[in-house]
């Protein structure tokens, strides 16, 4: 797959595990003095264990000063559009623009049930997810909504206040119907290593691109953010870059993660794991400069198009 000439990013997965909220905020703080990129947190409101994803964003935001966060992936069914579009456009706001929304269709559909929320087919699923991410992009643009789709109803709302900037929509989606829509209409692709390890997010990339063509679209206005898992390890212990997470020395996850750039167009990588500090450190400092420099010198090196 092509490189799509993106910026590259690096952020962190923070876990939302309540129980000690100073260093939960602390590590947002760090991770921003640090210079990442982003922060991406889960959204599992049935979870008892979990911090509401909305207002734990929020309050990073309030806490930082750089960094981007976004929900990583939020849950349409407990989260109706119009609202999810209000809050959206609020954090973006309040924070100077540094907002971006992950949206996914859905999952463990008990836990939604539990909490009030719809319970879907997969194709009602994928039907709701684009009726979702047509009514938010209209109320982020400020129309006053007068929607009746099958799933979402909108009659005369007015939008605002609007976001500061144009907030991306990355979908955070696995199947075919699934990748196709998010060829169709997404700003981005927010797979996770761990479930679509690099070969079969090569074959997702295609179904994507393919998409983006038929629907009139350039394939690289779509970003690619991978959720990457992994430990730094010995060269002995090194893996070959396909599996479902990166194991092995700086060398190796540099080597891996500027594949995944070049060939397969990914230009995000958010980390998932233990947020010790070397690891930390060793990620932002080490890798992700590295693998910017080689990417940047790959471009320069290529072939005109």
């Amino acid at each position: 797959m092509p490189d799509y000439g993106h910026a590259l990013e690096f952020g962190f997965f923070l876990d939302p595990t309540a129980g000690d909220p100073a260093a939960t905020l602390a590590l947002g703080r760090e991770l921003d003095e640090l210079g990442y990129d982003a922060i991406g947190i889960q959204d599992h409101p049935y979870q008892p264990a979990h911090y509401d994803a909305l207002a734990l964003i929020a309050v990073i935001l309030g806490q930082t000063e750089r960094v981007r966060v976004f929900p990583d992936v939020a849950n349409l069914p407990l989260r109706p559009p119009a609202m999810l579009a209000k809050q959206a456009a609020t954090l973006d706001q309040l924070s100077g623009g540094r907002f971006a929304l992950g949206l996914g269709a859905g999952a463990f559909w008990e836990g939604v049930r539990a909490m009030g929320g719809p319970v879907l087919t997969p194709p009602e699923a994928l039907a709701a997810l684009r009726e979702a991410v047509a009514l938010i992009r209209a109320f982020w643009r400020g129309e006053s909504l007068r929607v009746r789709g099958e799933h979402y109803r909108a009659i005369g709302a007015r939008p605002g206040p609007p976001p500061t900037h144009e907030i991306p929509i990355w979908l955070g989606v696995v199947g075919p119907r699934a990748l196709r829509l998010t060829g169709e209409i997404a700003d981005g692709w927010v797979p996770s290593m761990a479930y679509v390890p690099p070969a079969q997010a090569m074959r997702s990339n295609a179904i994507v691109d393919d998409a983006a063509q038929a629907a009139g679209r350039d394939p690289a206005a779509i970003r690619r953010i991978y959720n990457i898992g992994g430990e730094f390890a010995s060269a002995a212990e090194a893996g070959g870059g396909d599996d479902a997470q990166i194991v092995g020395p700086p060398d190796h996850w540099i080597e891996v993660l500027t594949r995944l750039a070049i060939e397969q167009g990914f230009s995000g990588f958010v980390l998932w794991g233990e947020p010790e500090e070397t690891r930390l450190r060793m990620y932002i400092d080490v890798v992700a400069p590295a693998v910017k420099a080689r990417v940047a010198a790959a471009r320069q090196n290529a072939p005109p198009q």
